[in-house]
């Protein structure tokens, strides 16, 4: 028995087919939705990728489980049906904060009265959202890394009004699914991964924007300064140039908005969007 015996995921982008395929592969029945049947095709081809990554890292001998859990994982478009069974909702949409809370509001009045909900926002504080959920005592924030089966922690963070119970229920799914729950004491912008990560990235991404140095010099002086695998810009397509762009785009600093206008121009504008479209500082083809 695990602690949550049906999850939908809202939202069919990089993380939201991670997180689905995560569960899955730990016996949990699946529902991923998304707004339109074009998404949630998109959501499909883009689960296809993620199988192959994660048998990438762990090998060909594991793809029997993968196609069990991927036989496991439903889509639908219609928010009801997605979570008429949902003893736990993990929301992955756009990161902006009135997406967030409409969702929220829609799901509030079709989702079981039992049913938790948790966004895995990566920036944002679940007390911003909390009042469009009609449930803040079951709301909270369970924010996953990408690459899930590899970077596999799982921070849990409440709001002053999260029953602590359900924080131990969350933490408790986290590990049943394979991931190391992280608690936080009280609400951090970024959790803690973010607001180590983040200040890293908008420095690289000033002296990208200053003209000091090409993507690649940076990369390559990161990796052979500390010995770092990767460096920051390898990070950003990982992460995905479409979510730094709509962080970059929510942050009231002159700077970010200067990033996320190069981004547009530059990348997105031209469908570069990172690892997931096969290009955007690096290409991946």
């Amino acid at each position: 028995m695990t602690t949550f015996s049906s999850v939908t995921v809202l939202g069919a982008g990089v993380l939201g087919t991670q997180i689905a395929l995560q569960t899955a592969r730990h016996g949990i029945p699946v529902v991923v939705y998304d707004i339109s049947d074009d998404a949630v095709a998109a959501g499909r081809e883009r689960l296809a990728g993620i199988v192959e990554q994660y048998l990438g890292d762990v090998g060909q001998d594991a793809r029997q489980d993968a196609d069990a859990a991927v036989a496991r994982i439903a889509f639908e478009t219609d928010l009801a049906h997605a979570v008429a069974d949902a003893d736990l909702v993990v929301e992955a949409v756009p990161e902006r904060l009135a997406t967030k809370r409409e969702v929220y509001a829609r799901l509030a009045e079709v989702a079981p009265e039992h049913t938790v909900f948790a966004t895995n926002s990566s920036t944002l504080l679940p007390s911003a959202i909390a009042d469009a959920t009609g449930r803040p005592d079951r709301f909270l924030a369970l924010h996953f890394a990408n690459h899930v089966w590899r970077q596999n922690t799982a921070e849990v963070m409440g709001t002053e009004q999260t029953d602590p119970a359900v924080a131990d229920r969350v933490a408790s799914f986290a590990e049943e699914i394979g991931m190391v729950p992280i608690r936080l004491h009280k609400e951090q912008p970024g959790y803690v991964l973010n607001a180590l990560l983040v200040p890293f990235l908008d420095a690289a991404a000033g002296l990208v924007l200053r003209g000091v140095a090409d993507p690649e010099t940076v990369d390559t002086t990161w990796r052979i300064g500390t010995g770092a695998p990767v460096g920051p810009f390898q990070i950003y397509d990982i992460v995905g140039l479409r979510t730094a762009h709509a962080i970059a785009s929510a942050s009231p600093d002159p700077g970010a908005r200067a990033w996320a206008e190069h981004l547009r121009t530059e990348y997105l504008d031209q469908g570069k969007y990172g690892m997931e479209s096969g290009e955007g500082f690096y290409r991946y083809r």
